[in-house]
């Protein structure tokens, strides 16, 4: 069977990489849909590995071993062992891959700042799939020698190893962030994020300027300076609400941020909400904002997209991937973010311009064609070795 177009679909990739001999699939990655800390990559991750194994792939996951978590686990049609913790996971899941290489038929390196060095080691089909290089993220992440060693490792150290790899990428942004680092532009092919099919226009918006924003509270994410952004934004729109939605270590900075400046009045810290209230925030806000230092995609700006809501956010590479600026939203030096938001939130023809090129989009992307993408890379390193 073949899709409309005449490209192969998803189960016919899996059928020929089957009869090829692969069937087994690994994926190292840091961390599990189920960690506590887990985020973009980690659903990213279980959107193709859950439509691979349906296909009839067998997939296993490794990771690290996050407090409160079996060792072991089913999920979505596919495993996860998970061993070791957030460092040793690296050195105890490359040893075990190499001592387990009979187990596996190709692998997939899931690339999240530290690396797992599949070129010196892994002689199977493999592919790497690295969301975005980190750069500014290790001052945020790690303290000054470490921070400085984490962006020694990403931007001279690995990448060496790494220029023959096929690497994949959620967008073009992020393809010429790796060009720059000299990865070579045949081996570095971007497949764009989905937006799962619950997130849907509806509802009605909130009768006051409301201004949400999506992610796990930490410095990185900057809600702080979003906070900044949005009191600004208040003295041309003294209406405005900011709702944030997460958890995370930086919740008692953003806590004592609004007592300090008297805003529990416009700000709400929502901490974790369902999908279903997480739909009907997108639906009834008039912006979804992200002040983020870094991003791969920005995932809650295509989520929003998809209920009709257009973005506000930083001018960085994964905002550029998931916001078309000036169409679908409006990107901004941080700086200017508290004035971007006031001149969104005060046009409401250019808003609703947006919301419907943001919606319009949105449709384009599903995970389907996602994880059809990423088959069709490991596929031809799989076809490509059996032709050898």
């Amino acid at each position: 069977m073949t899709a409309d177009d005449g490209a192969p679909t998803l189960p016919q990739l899996a059928e020929e990489m089957i009869a090829a001999g692969c069937r087994r699939i690994r994926v190292l990655a840091w961390r599990d849909l189920e960690d506590v800390d887990a985020g973009g990559s980690e659903l990213h991750a279980d959107h193709f590995m859950r439509r691979w194994a349906a296909a009839g792939l067998d997939v296993e996951q490794r990771t690290s071993l996050a407090a409160g978590l079996p060792a072991l686990a089913e999920r979505n049609g596919y495993r996860v062992v998970r061993r070791g913790s957030r460092y040793t996971v690296f050195p105890r899941a490359v040893a075990r891959q190499v001592l387990e290489r009979g187990e596996y038929d190709s692998l997939v390196e899931v690339w999240n700042g530290v690396p797992w060095f599949s070129p010196l080691w892994c002689r199977k089909p493999r592919i790497t799939f690295l969301h975005h290089v980190h750069g500014p993220m290790w001052d945020q992440l790690l303290p000054g020698p470490f921070a400085h060693a984490g962006r020694l490792l990403e931007a001279r150290i690995a990448p060496p190893f790494y220029r023959r790899t096929l690497t994949l990428t959620p967008s073009e942004a992020t393809r010429d962030d790796l060009l720059a680092l000299r990865f070579r532009s045949e081996r570095v092919v971007a497949v764009n994020n989905g937006v799962e099919a619950s997130f849907v226009p509806g509802g009605t918006k909130a009768p006051a300027p409301t201004v949400v924003s999506v992610g796990r509270l930490a410095p990185v994410k900057r809600q702080d300076e979003l906070l900044a952004a949005a009191a600004i934004a208040r003295r041309r729109v003294p209406d405005l609400r900011l709702v944030l939605v997460g958890d995370g270590p930086l919740r008692p900075a953003l806590e004592a941020w609004v007592r300090d400046h008297d805003a529990a009045g416009w700000v709400t810290l929502a901490g974790h909400r369902t999908r279903e209230e997480l739909v009907g925030l997108y639906q009834s806000a008039w912006v979804v904002a992200s002040a983020s230092l870094a991003e791969g995609w920005g995932l809650t700006m295509t989520e929003a997209a998809a209920c009709g809501t257009p973005a506000v956010a930083t001018d960085i590479s994964g905002h550029r991937s998931s916001v078309v600026d000036g169409v679908t939203g409006v990107l901004a030096p941080l700086e200017r973010l508290g004035e971007a938001l006031a001149d969104v939130l005060l046009d409401d023809r250019r808003r609703d311009s947006m919301a419907a090129a943001a919606l319009a989009r949105a449709r384009t992307l599903t995970w389907d064609a996602s994880a059809l993408g990423i088959l069709r890379s490991l596929h031809g390193q799989v076809m490509g070795r059996r032709r050898v």
